[in-house]
């Protein structure tokens, strides 16, 4: 067998084969080497952390409308009770027939003279009847009697809401609640500040102050007015100030009550 001259123009493929491949090798090394130098270059980058606000999570209680309340049913309007049918029993007179008329009989007498008179007999007509009619009843529904009108009831009577005029003490009077040698102390010691706080020395004696206390059926005092001055304006707003702070033992209603004090400046 004759063989062909192009197989013959190169004499060793295997050692070309491990040339490509070794070259290949070697390239891919080389391109390994120059990422790795590449990422060595490269500056690292500091990541700065992110602050984010915290979520707030709200509840919402979600409401559930309402159901429609169900129609309210008519009230059915009630039988009206029929009136009870009366019965009318008529009377009827019956006719009565007529009475039999009476029959004589008479008997034809010879004219020959009798012996003896015959007496004709009298025949007798019976009696009539007796026709008895009975009337029966007429059944009728008795009438009820028409319902009477109720009498309206006196309503009772209205509270009046004013506040009345009430005295301090006494045996109908109003009470203060801790007593009232805790108000003269607190009266005292009202003036003892006065005094420290003045120093006009003129103002010496017994000076009277009237006040008009308002109050509720608890005790409590709502408003306090002057109705007569002491003379001085600081003592009474020191005296108002202090009473407006007290209270009374519980009342009926609420009232209003007025009272003097008097201060000695002594």
């Amino acid at each position: 067998m004759s063989h062909s001259p192009a197989l013959n123009l190169d004499p060793h493929p295997s050692d070309r084969m491990k040339k490509k491949i070794l070259a290949t090798f070697i390239a891919v090394v080389v391109g390994h080497i120059g990422v790795f130098w590449a990422l060595g270059q490269m500056k690292i980058q500091d990541l700065k952390p992110v602050h984010k606000p915290p979520l707030q999570v709200r509840f919402v209680k979600i409401q559930q409308p309402s159901k429609p309340l169900p129609p309210k049913q008519k009230e059915k309007p009630k039988p009206q009770e029929k009136p009870k049918e009366v019965k009318e029993v008529k009377i009827v007179e019956k006719q009565l027939p007529p009475p039999p008329k009476k029959v004589e009989k008479i008997q034809q007498v010879k004219t020959q003279a009798p012996k003896h008179a015959v007496e004709q007999p009298v025949v007798k007509a019976p009696p009539a009847p007796v026709v008895t009619t009975t009337k029966s009843a007429i059944t009728k529904s008795a009438p009820q009697p028409a319902p009477q009108p109720v009498a309206p009831q006196p309503s009772a009577p209205i509270a009046d809401p004013s506040p009345k005029t009430v005295s301090i003490g006494g045996g109908s009077g109003v009470e203060w609640k801790y007593g009232t040698d805790r108000i003269t102390r607190g009266l005292n010691e009202v003036v003892e500040d006065f005094l420290n706080s003045n120093t006009d020395d003129s103002l010496k004696g017994t000076f009277v102050i009237k006040l008009r206390i308002h109050a509720t059926a608890k005790g409590t005092i709502t408003d306090v007015e002057i109705i007569k001055s002491s003379g001085n304006s600081k003592l009474d707003q020191m005296v108002k100030r202090y009473i407006s702070r007290q209270s009374f033992k519980p009342y009926a209603h609420d009232f209003i009550a007025p009272q003097p004090f008097a201060l000695n400046l002594n």
